[in-house]
């Protein structure tokens, strides 16, 4: 119903069900999906009669995160990586500010900008099969498009710096216990339930709703104001290191 050619966006009633729908690159944030998930918020907010969101990934993945046919273009066309970092400024900026409440039916593995998507709604399902990984640092990049916004806001300080420093994966079970997800589901169950939440918060009271997640987000939002730009300018320049050059050698698409 909005005109995104990547992203499938279904009415359920006042829930808007989006879809990131690219199976066959298992939903890998290429630069035009990137900026049609920048698009998508501001749909969202002309859609008068949305009062909430499902965010999902068709297939086996949510998203395996930056696109690895991408990973040359980026480190050798520098009018392409500060498009990049441009876009994933303002996706974290359009998440933060988006009025309804958005709630994740994590299907499958959601890595590096695929765990920040996730870490950047509401509330998260996670199917029992499906895991979250932040791997920036595993090739060879900082972790500044969001991962240091939202992970020290909801799990310790230590635990932020356990995962986002090695890459490491996180089960739907630890992630509930870490703080990075609300719910494990079954996988069959996972979109219904999510779904089934999401009209919940549809038919709460609008302005209460969507006043108290602006308040809430503000936490989110002081962190962006003291960590993204930095964040953003350090992963910039991970683009020029050899250790980037190297990884990018060894990397096919599709790769998670």
């Amino acid at each position: 119903m909005y005109d995104l050619a990547s992203i499938d966006v279904q009415a359920d009633g006042a829930v808007r069900i989006v879809t990131l729908n690219q199976p066959d690159t298992l939903n890998a944030i290429s630069e035009d999906l990137h900026e049609q998930l920048v698009a998508l918020w501001g749909h969202v907010a002309r859609d008068h009669d949305c009062r909430a969101v499902v965010l999902t990934g068709a297939g086996r993945a949510f998203s395996a995160g930056g696109s690895y046919e991408d990973f040359e273009h980026r480190r050798v066309d520098l009018d392409a990586r500060h498009r990049s970092l441009h876009l994933a400024r303002v996706l974290v900026d359009e998440m933060l500010d988006c009025a309804v409440p958005v709630v994740a039916a994590v299907n499958g593995p959601a890595v590096g900008l695929g765990c920040t998507i996730t870490t950047l709604c509401d509330i998260v399902f996670m199917a029992e099969t499906a895991f979250l990984a932040d791997t920036h640092v595993s090739v060879a990049l900082v972790a500044g498009d969001g991962g240091a916004v939202t992970w020290p806001a909801m799990t310790s300080l230590l635990r932020a710096k356990q995962y986002l420093l090695t890459g490491d994966r996180l089960s739907a079970t630890e992630a509930v216990e870490l703080g990075l997800a609300n719910f494990v589901v079954h996988a069959d169950q996972l979109l219904a339930d999510a779904t089934a939440f999401a009209h919940r918060l549809a038919a709460q009271p609008p302005q209460a709703i969507q006043e108290t997640k602006a308040l809430l987000n503000q936490h989110l939002r002081a962190n962006a104001a003291r960590t993204l730009a930095q964040g953003l300018a350090a992963e910039g320049e991970s683009h020029d290191t050899p250790e980037y050059e190297a990884i990018g050698r060894t990397l096919k698409p599709k790769d998670g």
